[in-house]
């Protein structure tokens, strides 16, 4: 399938990468030529671990391309990934959507078919519907559908998360977009990894609240090792005991740092 990602930046590019990987035929497109031009000579713009050879494989395959004209990535692509960012607006902590809307215009402005629009990208409840308004109000009667698909990636363990992920969640209520979704992800489903498919609105909910989770549990250690030092307890040996409870599980029990990331306003 040809698959573009509009945005190359840690979830842009280790996502066109590992599609490129899994045989589709990817552009990445960036507005920052700097970035395409360091791309384009083997330079990542990012760490992580196997990225470089991961990139480079597939570039020297020709199933790998990089370019700053989005009208030319965009032109007959099956699946498009919005995978720009979402910083938190100055002053209210709202997250910033203009990149994605923006990006939404420009794809609808350079459609030569019909095409599945994939929010990668971590937004509010709500941003898909708007996606899918733009699109209608720049290309009416193009046949597009709006899909919602979450990144759940680690930084330094990316390439493993993408490859052999606990689930992918797939937002769409509409059966021709479904398909596409799943000859998109076709490698890992033929290796059982479960695809969830949800509503749009569904999808988007279910990475805040992954969010949220994650980062009550890390703000629930740090807070249980304060009452540690206090009472003359180890933190280690209390996360431990709870955390082989089944119900409870031993991830992200490890006191420390608080939670951080772009993800994490």
């Amino acid at each position: 399938m040809r698959i573009t990602m509009i945005g190359t930046g840690y979830v842009g590019l280790v996502s066109g990468a590992c599609f490129s990987d899994f045989g589709h035929d990817v552009t990445c497109v960036d507005k920052d030529a700097g970035k395409i031009d360091a791309l384009k000579r083997g330079t990542m713009p990012i760490f992580e671990p196997g990225l470089d050879q991961l990139v480079e494989r597939n570039v020297r395959g020709g199933r790998l391309g990089f370019t700053t004209d989005l009208k030319e990535g965009v032109a007959g692509a099956d699946a498009i990934f919005i995978a720009v960012g979402t910083p938190s607006r100055r002053g209210d902590g709202h997250a910033d959507l203009s990149y994605v809307f923006g990006a939404a215009r420009e794809i609808a402005e350079a459609l030569t078919g019909p095409a599945v629009i994939v929010t990668k990208s971590t937004v509010p409840v709500g941003t898909g519907d708007e996606v899918e308004r733009i699109l209608h109000e720049v290309a009416p009667g193009t046949d597009t559908w709006v899909v919602s698909n979450p990144e759940f990636l680690r930084e330094g363990a990316a390439i493993e998360d993408f490859k052999r992920p606990d689930r992918i969640v797939l937002g769409t209520e509409n059966d021709d977009a479904a398909e596409i979704m799943r000859e998109v992800y076709r490698p890992l489903y033929l290796n059982k990894a479960p695809l969830l498919f949800t509503s749009r609105r569904t999808a988007e909910l279910i990475k805040y609240a992954a969010n949220a989770f994650l980062a009550t549990k890390i703000t629930f250690i740090n807070e249980v090792a304060d009452l540690c030092e206090a009472v003359g307890a180890d933190v280690q040996d209390v996360a431990r005991g709870i955390g082989l409870d089944n119900r409870i599980g031993s991830k992200f029990l490890h006191a420390g740092p608080g939670y951080g990331g772009s993800c994490f306003p």
